[in-house]
């Protein structure tokens, strides 16, 4: 099929390199955020050789020698990082427990489908040749299982690390202006961003390796077993994205309703018992959990294109530059996000304050520009300019640049979910305007446009997917999907960094106001919030995207591997699973809201409680007791996280083993189809009430002027939308995307089994 310019020692040496480059960067990134000192013996260091005096005389105005605020933000940045670890730990280890417990089931399913025997077996898809036991495949899937669970734990709590350590000094930077905030958030962000992509990138290419010590030529049975990698970080998000969003929620809508609505104190007021628990969920929540999520997607688009390409012609004929494609692109990814993150944070510097939106719109388009570059060279240099890939029992040719155009169109399909995910959750835009402006009329008709909104923007993202979809399935087949996936993902180390850079100046703007400080600096972190609250809902789109072509890649992986020749909805089988699978994500959804509705029922009591019966409370004499309000949401959030984590992982399996591959690939074509479009309007409904709430207390225009001061009535009509919202845009809505692709993944994996023993209830009724 011709050869590749690039050698594979080329690959062997490209990949892990930028892997080290990514993990260096974010170091780096690290050292510059750690110069920023929380003790106020590094304050009076003041004679940088640069522009000495004018920093002087900036510092003195913004108070940068008052020793007692620097000790405060201390002080409660410590408490938010105990809370957040302490929270993490407990969680890790029911999940520990799962893990465990789950590998068990792995190994003992998988083993099971050859009775156990250690014998050589004809191999899947060519039945001349031998390849391995099923057995050793059970083996190293339970190994990869357990690789791909650790890596997202490691990965979530590193960026809840970060976040907890840069919080603090972002609002420390925030009195020299508000560039040197951003700049400290954007960094931190990057930090996580970087370590994640590159952790994600050099754990997967080390494990490919290692396996195929053992397997050998037998390359299908090696890619085979390497899904369970894509299994194991996903399975770690729903926990982590269920679990954050649960205990964030609860202690933000306790904190909101009795803080703003009943007590008319301000957000983050220390006053508050609940505003540390608030702060923490930040951190446990949207960096945790999106991290964990973020890498789950990434493992399993690589997943899903490596097992498609094991039975085409590059595993077929053991070339393993080709074969390593998707790896290489996030490579090159790594290489592209360092040079757009130079961009933010050393070649332009942000001077005021409505520079800082467009600068994080910047980062996108400037990557994804590079990205197409990239994939570009890569797709010349690491394909053969023809070749075949399988598609369900035939093997179709392809030409290199097709392939480009398969990942192109996921990257820039990408772009155009962020983009119109910003028009409609940006209160610079009509959207949100139209949302804020209807809460003159009360809290009703906020939460009728508000989901309007949600529905609305629904439109142009499904269009985009279903355009990637056709695009790349017309050239590549269902590898053709599997690369748009990671097309969309190539850039995740910036999409992680905008990401990030959200919640640490949303805890810059609590620790603030917790520390005293003046009305000046609270402007400064809000409006970093405020752009902070745009780029989480791009960064929920593309989660969200992309879980949708990763999940139909892999949905198109299990249809092959089952050996299903085609998916028939006018069959009964398939029929009831589609419909079923239609009905999970509402399941999932009504659980996840509730879990978070009783929380807070709880947290409200809670709050209430400690207003009532302290006396000093309101005039600020005595100190709130945080850490029971700490204790609600972490023991709500633990106990409420498993009938949701359950729902998910066991339906692919009851319904596998009971009804059989045919009516699994229904629920899977199900859940996908229905669950795409709660997410997107979840996380955009919820979005667009927050911003609305901020657009109404910024009050930067005529317009929002008018709709009142916080406190007015139309502000609050505002508070109930976005405590209406927090649930869906925090909890329900990015949990749907891992919903999606754990149950995909998780059916690949049990394949080999289910094909083997599934559909026992229809096996006795015939």
């Amino acid at each position: 099929m011709g050869s590749t310019l690039l050698p594979d020692l080329g690959t062997d040496i490209l990949i892990p390199a930028c892997a080290v480059i990514g993990i260096v960067f974010s170091l780096v990134q690290w050292l510059l955020v750690s110069k920023v000192k929380l003790s106020p013996a590094g304050e009076s260091n003041n004679s940088g050789a640069k522009n000495g005096y004018t920093d002087y005389l900036i510092d003195e105005e913004e108070s940068v020698n008052d020793h007692s605020v620097v000790l405060k933000c201390a002080e409660i940045q410590n408490a938010i990082s105990e809370g957040a670890t302490s929270f993490l730990f407990t969680e890790y280890q029911y999940v520990g427990i799962f893990m465990v417990g789950f590998a068990i089931l792995i190994f003992l399913f998988l083993g099971s489908v050859e009775g156990f025997s250690t014998s050589s077996q004809p191999c899947t898809f060519d039945q001349t040749k031998m390849c391995k036991p099923a057995l050793a495949t059970a083996l190293f899937s339970t190994v990869s299982f357990l690789l791909g669970g650790i890596t997202s734990v490691v990965s979530g709590f590193l960026g809840m690390k970060i976040a907890t350590y840069a919080n603090a000094r972002t609002t420390l930077e925030a009195r020299k202006g508000v560039g040197k905030a951003f700049i400290t958030a954007f960094r931190s962000g990057a930090v996580m961003g970087f370590l994640l992509a590159a952790n994600g990138l050099l754990v997967l290419f080390i494990t490919i390796n290692l396996f195929k010590l053992y397997y050998g030529d037998d390359w299908g049975g090696l890619f085979e077993a390497i899904t369970g990698y894509g299994l194991g970080g996903s399975s770690m998000a729903l926990f982590g994205r269920v679990g954050g969003g649960i205990y964030t929620k609860a202690a933000d809508v306790g904190a909101d309703l009795v803080g703003k609505v009943e007590r008319n104190i301000p957000e983050d007021d220390p006053r508050n018992p609940a505003v540390i628990a608030d702060n923490v969920g930040d951190n446990v929540g949207d960096i945790a959990g999106m991290g964990s999520d973020l890498f789950g997607s990434y493992a399993e688009s690589s997943c899903a294109a490596l097992v498609v390409a094991s039975i085409s012609s590059f595993g077929i004929n053991h070339e393993m530059t080709p074969m390593l494609y998707p790896l290489i692109v996030s490579s090159v990814g790594i290489l592209v996000c360092l040079i757009t993150t130079l961009f933010a944070t050393d070649f332009f510097e942000i001077k005021a304050v409505k520079e800082i939106e467009p600068a994080l719109k910047k980062q996108l388009i400037i990557s994804t520009v590079l990205m197409t570059l990239g994939i570009a060279i890569v797709s010349w240099i690491a394909l053969p300019s023809s070749f075949t890939i399988f598609n369900f029992g035939t093997q179709k040719v392809v030409k290199n640049w097709q392939l480009f155009l398969c990942v192109g169109v996921g990257l820039w399909a990408g772009l155009i979910i962020g983009f119109v995910t910003e028009y409609y959750t940006s209160n610079a835009y009509s959207p949100v305007q139209d949302v804020a402006d209807s809460c003159r009329t009360g809290a009703a008709t906020n939460v009728i446009f508000g989901l309007a909104l949600g529905y609305k923007s629904v439109i142009i993202p499904i269009f985009a997917i279903a355009f990637s979809i056709f695009v790349s399935f017309s050239f590549a087949a269902m590898y053709g999907i599997a690369v748009a996936a990671l097309g969309m993902l190539s850039t995740i180390a910036t999409g992680l960094a905008i990401d990030a850079y959200g919640p640490i100046s949303d805890n810059a703007g609590g620790i603030a106001e917790m520390a005293g400080m003046s009305h000046r600096i609270r402007e400064r972190t809000d409006a970093l919030d405020a752009a902070g609250n745009t780029t989480a809902a791009i960064g929920k789109g593309f989660a969200i995207g992309s879980a949708a072509l990763v999940s139909l890649a892999l949905f198109g992986a299990f249809v092959s591997r089952a050996a299903i020749s085609t998916v028939d909805v006018l069959t009964p089988k398939v029929f009831i699973g589609l419909i079923v699978g239609a009905m999970l994500p509402y399941w999932f959804s009504a659980m996840t809201m509730k879990s978070v509705g009783s929380a807070a029922l709880k947290m409200v009591e809670e709050v209430r409680r400690q207003f009532n019966t302290i006396p000093g409370l309101m005039e600020g004499t005595a100190k709130p007791d945080y850490a029971t309000c700490v204790k609600i949401s972490t023991d709500a959030s633990i106990k409420e996280m498993i009938p949701p984590g359950a729902l998910v992982m066991l339906t692919p399996l009851i319904v596998g083993y009971f009804f059989g591959v045919e009516t699994l690939s229904g629920v899977l074509a199900g859940s996908l189809v229905s669950g795409v479009q709660i997410a997107i309007s979840a996380s955009n409904t919820g979005g667009a009430w927050d911003n609305a709430k901020k657009y109404i207390e910024a009050g930067t225009s005529e317009h929002a002027r008018s709709l009142g001061p916080k406190g007015s009535d139309c502000h609050k009509a505002a508070v109930i939308g976005d405590t209406i919202g927090d649930p869906l845009k925090d909890t329900s809505g990015p949990s749907l995307n891992i919903l999606i692709k754990l149950m995909a993944v998780e059916s690949l994996v049990f394949a080999p089994f289910f094909a083997t023993h599934g559909g026992l209830l229809f096996k006795i009724w015939s």
